[in-house]
């Protein structure tokens, strides 16, 4: 059985494998294997209805498989991509693709470097669609190819509170890294800059948080189911 994420009901993430044992009071999340005879469903994968389904998954996609549940959010994708730029092996990277998953983006898009750090995604990398671009200039192509405006979610000097702004329909976010932000020559090819209003003391807000508070609010102002 390929390796998969298991999610504890005390929060404890762990992997798939022989060496995996629950913390000692700790309860699985999931389903065990299901009794024969198995329904007549090709969605449903034969290791995980003999072995049992414990991934971080919604109820309804119990025993089927990657490509099943992939297949069934292409059908109610949303119109958001997302960007992330990759220069530093920022876990981060992770948590926000994870985010992309709730969300049910339209793409996550890989500037820089092709490896990333994974960890955070937890697997839900499996059920987006990932693209890569070597470079700011390559990611804006594809923007004006597919017809999406790229903005950049970052504090410069011209950004719009995200409070007061209308995010376009076609919306490609940019996320930077955590140490430093959107890259100058990402930034450079944003056709608006939206920032998230602080008010302590910190000078910047978690990435992987800020993402979130970005995609949640075209959500509400672009999905109503």
């Amino acid at each position: 059985m390929s390796e998969q994420t298991f999610l504890t009901a005390d929060g404890e993430n762990t992997r798939d494998d022989a060496a995996y044992q629950p913390r000692p009071g700790s309860r699985v999340v999931g389903v065990g294997p299901l009794p024969e005879p198995w329904p007549e469903d090709p969605r449903l994968d034969p290791a995980l209805l003999a072995e049992g389904d414990h991934r971080n998954v919604l109820d309804k996609y119990r025993y089927w498989s990657v490509d099943a549940i992939k297949a069934d959010l292409a059908k109610s994708r949303s119109a958001l991509h997302i960007a992330i730029e990759n220069l530093e092996h920022d876990l981060n990277i992770g948590s926000i693709v994870r985010s992309g998953n709730a969300f049910n983006v339209g793409g996550v898009h890989i500037v820089g470097r092709h490896r990333w750090n994974k960890r955070g995604a937890l697997v839900t990398d499996r059920y987006v669609d990932i693209h890569y671009h070597p470079d700011p200039q390559n990611l804006a192509e594809w923007a004006s190819e597919n017809g999406y405006v790229v903005v950049g979610i970052d504090n410069p000097p011209n950004s719009t509170r995200i409070e007061e702004t209308k995010l376009p329909e076609n919306c490609l976010l940019v996320f930077g890294q955590e140490s430093t932000g959107i890259s100058q020559a990402l930034q450079d090819v944003c056709e608006q800059a939206v920032r998230i209003e602080q008010y302590g003391s910190t000078r910047s807000l978690n990435v992987a948080a800020a993402a979130a508070i970005a995609m949640h609010w075209w959500m509400a102002q672009h999905r109503t189911a």
